[in-house]
């Protein structure tokens, strides 16, 4: 028997034991479903925290209820570890790693590098390796290939290796009736034996599968996802800047143009773009371009539009301030969201940092409000905690900004008790009362 034919048996009679490496926003949800699908699952994260939480049958992350995990761990079809000796166990290995940008903003591949030499020190015959995490193309031929064939086994005959992008939306997959099941999953493998078993596998995952020519196609094609939502969002973001000075309600005219039932995609402009993928996919695009002599300047045009929406929440909350003849500096400014998106405890390169890092800047005095977040921590390790919000809060705040639209929030009620209001998310929206106190984006 072949080793591809020996995997491929394991993973049609759901035998394969999975591993997944990092246990966040991506990866727990992939293994719980992988675990609900009747495979067994061991996961890996460097967090012994992290580890214990999920052995307790608890989940820390939004789109895994904690009922889920307990019912894996009752089962015993998911456990967590810190142990990378486990891997070698595992028939399907995926990583779901951070890929963040360094001080630089160049691409920070440690996490991958770092998990590509564990799995090197215990990769064995009749394995599938897939990176999930979001790079740029030729990360996995470039980083992880050379790794593992420096053990002296080969691709495509001793183990396989794939790309296969995570499509994970925190907070609004399921939400939206989107989940790991029904999300296509675009598969790319180093060879034709690679991508074919990898398809295998993602086939007993979700619903469809889409394969393509190789890795470097599909690790493009989830860059260029989030480009297209950068650049769009980008694009309304300039239009909210021009609607500014014309005194016009950019929110109206979008409205009004998605009322077209072709040829229009409605975005929403926003005090800042946040999350893991939108203000760092782009970086990744622009990086590896480079490497071929190629400037993309669409896409960084887009990036330098959306990082100067805080500046322009700031001078919002001047404006607010002036209307009541006070000034930034000592005010007392209360930010109503932590998330970088609504309903979900997600703050990974929210803009609400820069928005904190500009107005206290200039002397104001901050108070954060959360629902979702009861602490938070800075880039430069500096932990916040966030504040109940109270009618007292509300009142004795000079002005309050709505940073992240929170359905647990009573607009009405936050109106209504504060003396100035910036929305950067037409959250008030639906209030009539007291909308002389409210500036919208």
């Amino acid at each position: 028997m072949t080793m591809f034919s020996e995997l491929a048996t394991k993973i049609e009679q759901r035998n394969a034991r999975i591993g997944v490496v990092g246990l966040g926003y991506v990866g727990l949800p992939l293994a719980a479903h992988a675990g609900k699908r009747g495979f067994q699952v061991i996961g890996l994260d460097t967090s012994p925290g992290k580890v214990e939480t999920i052995n307790r049958g608890e989940s820390d992350v939004d789109d895994v209820p904690s009922e889920v995990i307990a019912h894996l761990r009752e089962s015993g079809h998911f456990e967590a570890t810190t142990d990378v000796r486990r891997l070698r166990a595992c028939d399907v290995v995926i990583i779901c790693v951070p890929t963040p940008l360094n001080k630089t903003r160049d691409p920070d591949m440690s996490y991958v590098e770092r998990a590509a030499d564990d799995i090197a020190r215990t990769l064995r015959t009749a394995q599938l390796i897939v990176l999930e995490s979001t790079t740029w193309p030729g990360t996995t031929e470039e980083i992880i290939l050379p790794r593992l064939e420096a053990t002296g086994l080969k691709v495509g005959e001793d183990f396989f290796l794939a790309f296969s992008p995570e499509r994970i939306d925190p907070g609004q997959t399921s939400s939206k009736g989107y989940t790991v099941d029904n999300v296509p999953k675009v598969v790319g493998g180093v060879t034709p034996a690679c991508v074919e078993i990898a398809s295998a596998f993602y086939s007993h995952i979700t619903s469809q599968v889409v394969p393509v020519s190789s890795p470097r196609v599909a690790e493009l094609t989830k860059l260029f996802e989030n480009v297209f939502r950068n650049v769009n969002i980008a694009l309304v973001n300039e239009l909210a800047l021009l609607c500014d000075r014309m005194g016009i309600s950019v929110w109206e005219v979008i409205d009004a143009a998605a009322t077209k039932p072709f040829g229009f995609m409605k975005f929403a402009p926003g005090p800042g773009w946040g999350g893991h993928c939108i203000p760092i996919d782009p970086f990744y695009l622009t990086w590896k371009a480079h490497e071929f002599g190629f400037n993309t300047r669409f896409t960084e045009l887009a990036g330098e539009i959306n990082v100067q929406m805080p500046r322009h929440v700031r001078e919002l909350t001047i404006r607010a301030l002036n209307q009541h003849s006070k000034a930034l500096r000592g005010s007392h400014v209360l930010l109503l969201g932590v998330a970088y998106k609504p309903n979900v405890a997600d703050y990974r390169e929210a803009p609400v940092f820069k928005i904190m890092e500009l107005l206290e800047e200039d002397g104001a005095r901050i108070t954060s409000v959360d629902p979702h977040v009861a602490e938070f921590q800075a880039h430069d390790g500096q932990t916040y905690v966030t504040t109940p919000l109270s009618d007292d809060l509300l009142q004795s705040a000079d002005c309050a900004i709505i940073v992240t639209n929170h359905d647990g929030f009573d607009y009405q009620h936050i109106v209504a008790n504060s003396q100035a209001i910036v929305d950067t998310r037409n959250a008030t929206r639906d209030v009539r009362e007291g909308r002389e106190k409210i500036i919208s984006l």
